[in-house]
């Protein structure tokens, strides 16, 4: 699908780099390719015949975020309190897998992905799904049968039996070579990713510390990461314990999700990692997940006992593992968690502006998260995540300067997914959550 040839004239560009780089009065021309084809000042860039012109004099040009966590088949709505038994979990998982509930589920993905790319989040890394329909999803927007931006499905995640993420969005397996199967059985699905449950979760916790408990063996994440690494695909752990890190770093994991406190191992392994598959591994803590559960009243939130004596221990581990990251030059990503209790599909800004915040590592290192650290890690670095001429235009534009108050990046001005212009994106917000994150 092309689009015709526009520029984009007298903007100041924020490159994403960690030191918040800003350059003003820039034009940028991007061709009917669908890629930046010139990036410089005003001045010095000549605007071709038959290129549209958009001036946008104050205001900014960034790269399009990438959201390396995501789930697709929630809104981000807190569930009735009836929906998080473990019957009724189990209920739920049966009606998800009927053709019924597939063919609900294919709309409510198509609909989240289009509110992401609106929000600005030009790619997205789905890190657990029901099915495939994430992989559906990404059939048919490179078929051009929608706009949309690009994807990085990983069908189910891996688990063991009574795990995190089980039976709803994981595939089981409690050895080494069931595990390699079902690596198999997602990449002959077509996936762009494996995700691993390393430890127990928050959410699905029925016994308070039970998050952050290892769950599944180095021997078996090991098994599945050479499966995943032989066909060049990148392994993500969910991993919330120093334990449950430690194993999945030495199996070989490329990301960790979530994170806690670092120790010298973790900290080597983070940096040197030869069994991963670039060489070193990152960190992408997910802040909305767990923040607003511990930060917000329960008479608001609604949780019981142990979801939040279980929130409250791991967000303490996260937000230490952002600070040992930070101060030991480990990679940190960013991830939002989309789906989950609070964390809606529009508010990938809260994100950054949380890690931001409550983190310690301020604006520029946050946005830089988001853009070109995430596509490096990702390996997609030659092709999104700046903006530079060759790139893919995968472009954000924002009325003012996120690197003053991040706020800006919640209401683009234009979105741009490899040339393909959104004007005026809007998406369906949800004002009481929205009021309560706020008050964060």
């Amino acid at each position: 699908m092309t689009a015709p040839p526009f520029a984009l004239t007298h903007v100041t560009i924020i490159t994403g780099d960690a030191q918040g780089t800003a350059l003003p009065d820039h034009t940028l021309l991007v061709g009917d390719d669908g890629r930046i084809a010139a990036v410089g000042p005003s001045a010095e860039v000549l605007v071709p015949h038959g290129y549209r012109v958009i001036e946008r004099s104050a205001h900014y040009v960034l790269p399009g975020m990438i959201n390396a966590h995501a789930h697709l088949f929630a809104d981000g709505k807190p569930l009735p309190q009836v929906l998080t038994s473990e019957r009724a979990e189990k209920l739920v998982s049966i009606f998800m897998h009927s053709p019924f509930g597939k063919k609900m589920l294919a709309g409510r993905t198509r609909r989240n992905i289009l509110t992401q790319l609106s929000s600005g989040v030009t790619t997205i890394r789905s890190l657990g799904d029901v099915g495939y329909e994430a992989v559906k999803a990404r059939g048919d927007i490179e078929a051009g049968v929608y706009v949309g931006p690009r994807l990085i499905p990983s069908g189910p995640l891996m688990a063991v039996s009574g795990g995190h993420g089980a039976p709803q969005i994981a595939l089981i397996s409690d050895n080494p070579w069931d595990a390699r199967r079902n690596v198999r059985i997602n990449l002959r699905n077509g996936v762009g990713a494996i995700k691993i449950a390393a430890t127990g979760g928050v959410t699905d916790a029925r016994a308070i510390g039970e998050a952050g408990r290892p769950q599944m063996t180095e021997e078996e994440m090991t098994a599945i990461c050479e499966e995943a690494h032989n066909a060049g695909i990148l392994v993500a752990a969910h991993a919330q314990s120093k334990e449950g890190i430690t194993a999945a770093l030495r199996a070989g994991v490329d990301t960790i999700e979530h994170g806690a406190g670092m120790n010298a191992e973790m900290i080597d392994l983070f940096l040197s990692n030869p069994r991963s598959l670039y060489g070193s591994s990152a960190l992408i803590p997910t802040l909305q997940a767990c923040l607003p559960l511990v930060k917000l009243d329960r008479s608001i939130t609604g949780i019981d006992d142990v979801v939040y004596a279980n929130a409250s221990m791991i967000l303490d581990e996260m937000l230490q593992g952002i600070h040992d990251a930070a101060a030991n030059g480990i990679t940190i990503g960013m991830g939002t968690d989309s789906a989950l209790t609070y964390v809606t599909h529009y508010n990938t800004w809260r994100e950054i502006d949380l890690v931001a915040r409550y983190g310690g590592i301020g604006p520029s290192h946050a946005l830089h998260a988001a853009t070109q650290a995430n596509a490096k890690l990702l390996g997609i670095h030659k092709e999104t995540g700046s903006v530079a001429a060759g790139m893919s235009a995968d472009l954000l534009v924002v009325d003012a300067n996120p690197l003053e108050d991040l706020r800006a990046l919640a209401t683009p001005n234009l979105v741009g997914i490899r040339g393909q212009l959104i004007e005026n994106p809007d998406v369906t917000r949800f004002p009481d959550i929205d009021d309560h994150l706020d008050s964060l």
